[in-house]
């Protein structure tokens, strides 16, 4: 009997949808609440609105095979706190029947009896990232750019990060994060971002995560209802680099990497150059 409730909860998970769209459910994370369009969806993707103490505090494109977030996007609203310690997982990704909000694996194996086997199928786990060489958890949406603990502790979710390389995630990357984004919104009211990532053909954790080849982030910044400005990085994840782009110039070269016609992150008010 328990053979046959894995066997169809293992069914049913490429059919479950975290929500059904982001516009729905949790559109104020979008300039506009407008997500990227279409061109970067994987195969097959799982959109989650963030749920952490019944509240929603960021949105993520997730990627079912590669095991890793293709996209998060956040409001910038940086603030004092201390760095989390502890991970979560997501549980929607099991199926719709659990719960919305995310939790550690710990609870789930323990207080809610998850099935170890069911979990390692729909997702990353922290198995997965120990014993990396030259590489390590990189955020997407990093918790520096949080507001208080409640928002620093939503990004230590595994659906939030990939294997990014060790000396670009404290390195170049770091001062992008910390630096770079505080220069750069000096003067806007509110800052979109959208941090992303490129799959690539290597793995870790024996073929079960995927290893982007690139990392990325776009920013809209709102300086008054008539004046916008906006700008863009890209990142080779395996050099100590980053590249400052103009959002036009982002779109263009994603458009290359994933062969698409056209790549939106954000929506057409938003100025490219």
């Amino acid at each position: 009997m328990l053979l046959l409730m894995l066997l169809f909860q293992l069914s049913m998970l490429g059919n479950s949808e975290v929500v059904t769209s982001f516009e729905n459910t949790c559109p104020q994370f979008f300039f506009r609440e407008t997500p990227p369009n279409d061109a970067i969806k994987p195969a097959n993707p799982a959109q989650i609105c963030q749920l952490y103490k019944n509240q929603y505090r960021f949105a993520t494109l997730y990627d079912r095979d590669h095991r890793i977030p293709i996209y998060s996007a956040y409001v910038y609203q940086p603030g004092y706190g201390k760095r989390p310690n502890s991970w979560m997982v997501e549980p929607q990704l099991m199926g719709s029947n659990y719960q919305k909000e995310m939790a550690t694996e710990w609870i789930l194996l323990n207080d809610i009896g998850v099935d170890q086997g069911l979990l390692n199928e729909s997702q990353a786990v922290l198995r997965d990232y120990k014993n990396l060489t030259n590489f390590n958890r990189g955020h997407l949406n990093p918790n520096g750019h949080q507001p208080d603990p409640d928002y620093k502790a939503a990004t230590f979710t595994l659906t939030n990060i990939v294997p990014q390389f060790m000396n670009l995630n404290s390195g170049k990357w770091n001062n992008y994060e910390q630096e770079v984004m505080m220069s750069r919104t000096e003067g806007c009211a509110t800052t979109y971002v959208v941090v992303g990532v490129v799959p690539g053909n290597n793995y870790i954790a024996g073929g079960r995560v995927n290893k982007p080849s690139h990392m990325w982030s776009a920013a809209c910044c709102e300086i008054d209802n008539n004046h916008r400005k906006s700008w863009a990085v890209i990142a080779l994840n395996d050099q100590n680099a980053v590249e400052l782009l103009t959002l036009g110039e982002l779109e263009e070269k994603l458009a290359e990497l994933y062969r698409k016609e056209e790549i939106l992150l954000f929506d057409s008010d938003c100025p490219r150059q």
